[in-house]
């Protein structure tokens, strides 16, 4: 459930464990609330220590993923937990030089 934009920011904005987990990122809420919360989740570049830090559209989130780093690029907000292919369309993945 993306809510209109609540302060500063421009255009609607959803929790970024919200959008993890809506965009099947995270196995579970939780686990996407306690990576926020450690601080080892990036939103443009800044690291996020919060759960209900807001995504929009176009934001970049840099997060531990299994075997290494996962970067994706915020396209849509999803309003549920749909299916994969669903989810898929709502980020795009990017790739890190080595």
């Amino acid at each position: 459930m993306a809510d209109a934009g609540a302060g500063a920011g421009h255009g609607p904005s959803l929790r970024i464990d919200k959008y993890l987990w809506f965009a099947r990122l995270s196995k579970s809420r939780s686990i996407a609330q306690k990576l926020a919360e450690d601080g080892h989740m990036r939103l443009n570049g800044r690291r996020i220590d919060r759960a209900h830090a807001p995504v929009r559209a176009g934001d970049l989130i840099t997060f531990p993923h299994v075997g290494g780093v996962r970067v994706v690029r915020v396209l849509a907000l999803p309003v549920r937990r749909g299916p994969a292919p669903e989810a898929q369309s709502c980020y795009e993945e990017l790739t890190i030089g080595s």
